[in-house]
């Protein structure tokens, strides 16, 4: 079945959606025109839609599923735990066992505190930070994506009418957002070690911390530079401010997560996505000076923090057996495949006379229509051309048998086999052959 068709059970889905759900949508990043494809199920690295159409998963829900869907032992893991209740008043052994496997597996970390979403992993880090330093003002990259909390998504997508000559400005990304906001979002420039140690120890005596995805999908899925990063470690210490490592998307990259790959130790890091085993979870990270801040042993912590569904044991056992299963073997055939669906993706633009490449490491890569280099979210952004030809792309991956975000990126899961990257290569080829004659 091609994508779009009139008479597909999803648009009538769609249609349906529209009257009770705000433009058919409850996620604006699942969001398509004219109409959005509506999952049934998954199996391994496929998903069945609506229509009974199967396709590989290249997106994986944006990345939190690492071993595909329905994998056994996940399921094993969620349904013991359901039948014993799915959430308590009480804590559980359950998410002891998942924090003592985080704090196993990356050295900065000491102690966790669970939540339920990336996002509040970020807003709970950002509070934690202000707390510790008794500091009103964070400072984050240009064009990075850390969630839905007002000051993590300031200068998210600033266009080229609104960029500072040299400084980067503070941008509203959601209408109504307070200027007091603004006002205490410091934007630094990714990849710019020198500019950003400038603006960190002019703005530093205010600083809480500095907000830093070691590899940002939406600023161009670019690995940072290790120097930047150095530098961000060093000047944060020298200003007394805390670093926070968003690896909510970068933990997948490795065993010890991208802290791991670039040596480099965080006060502070965020968690999401793939240590929930495919249900809901968030959770901060960090060494136990810094996570002080969440003890109410003592009585009213200075981070007081709840949440009803925090830590639920559902999630907490899934998270736990999905972890086990990515031991070294699985990170490196995650790396492999990232690897030569790059390769081919790359090899298919100079194939066809397109101007692209790929970005990314490990089991990520986002797709760029672009001659120039990309280091960082203005090298990155495309404009209009850019995006005409990412909706060609994506629709040719659709009508060829391939899921992946709308934007470019991809996300590979452990269940993927040779046969499947040769078919993802082989659709993206045929994709760009389309994109091509419209160039």
């Amino acid at each position: 079945m091609s994508y779009p068709d009139p008479n597909s059970r999803s648009q009538a889905l769609y249609a349906r959606a529209r009257r009770s759900l705000p433009g058919g949508n409850t996620r604006t990043t699942v969001f398509m025109k004219p109409y959005p494809i509506y999952a049934a199920r998954g199996e391994g690295c496929r998903i069945v839609d609506v229509d009974g159409v199967s396709r590989i998963d290249c997106i994986n829900n944006f990345t939190s599923l690492i071993h595909g869907h329905a994998h056994p032992a996940l399921v094993e893991a969620a349904c013991r735990q359901a039948a014993l209740g799915t959430c308590f008043g009480m804590p559980t052994e359950s998410e002891i066992d998942l924090a003592e496997l985080i704090v196993g597996r990356v050295a900065a970390v000491d102690q966790v505190r669970f939540t339920n979403s990336g996002t509040e992993a970020v807003m709970m880090a950002l509070k934690a930070a202000r707390a510790y330093t008794d500091r009103p003002r964070i400072a984050k990259c240009e064009g990075a994506y850390h969630g839905s909390y007002d000051y993590a998504e300031v200068s998210l997508d600033p266009t080229p009418e609104v960029w500072g000559a040299n400084v980067p400005v503070s941008v509203a990304y959601a209408q109504g957002t307070p200027q007091g906001v603004l006002d205490d979002v410091l934007t630094l420039p990714f990849n710019d070690p020198d500019a950003a140690a400038g603006l960190l120890r002019e703005h530093g005596s205010g600083l809480a911390c500095v907000l830093v995805d070691p590899m940002p999908n939406r600023a161009g899925l670019v690995p940072a530079d290790p120097a930047y990063l150095q530098m961000l470690r060093e000047v944060t210490r020298e200003i007394g401010a805390l670093l926070v490592f968003d690896e909510v998307i970068s933990f997948r990259l490795g065993y010890h997560g991208a802290q791991g790959l670039w040596n480099i130790a965080p006060d502070l890091t965020t968690f999401g996505k793939i240590i929930g085993g495919g249900f809901p979870v968030g959770a901060v990270g960090g060494g136990a000076e810094f996570m002080q801040v969440f003890d109410p042993s003592a009585g009213k912590p200075a981070l007081p923090h709840g949440g009803t569904f925090s830590a639920n044991p559902v999630t907490m056992r899934a998270g736990c057996a999905a972890m086990e299963l990515l031991d070294e073997a699985a990170f490196a055939r995650l790396d492999a495949i990232g690897e030569a669906v790059r390769t081919g993706i790359d090899a298919a633009f100079r194939r066809h006379g397109v101007p692209g490449r790929t970005t990314g490491l490990g089991s990520l890569l986002k797709v760029h229509f672009a001659d120039q280099p990309v280091r960082d979210y203005r090298s990155a952004y495309g404009g209009a051309e850019e995006a005409r030809r990412l909706a060609l792309f994506h629709r040719g991956l659709l009508d060829r048998g391939v899921v992946a975000a709308g934007y470019g990126l991809m996300a590979f899961s452990t269940p993927m086999t040779d046969a499947d990257v040769a078919a993802v290569i082989a659709a993206a080829d045929g994709a760009l052959s389309e994109v091509a004659k419209t160039v």
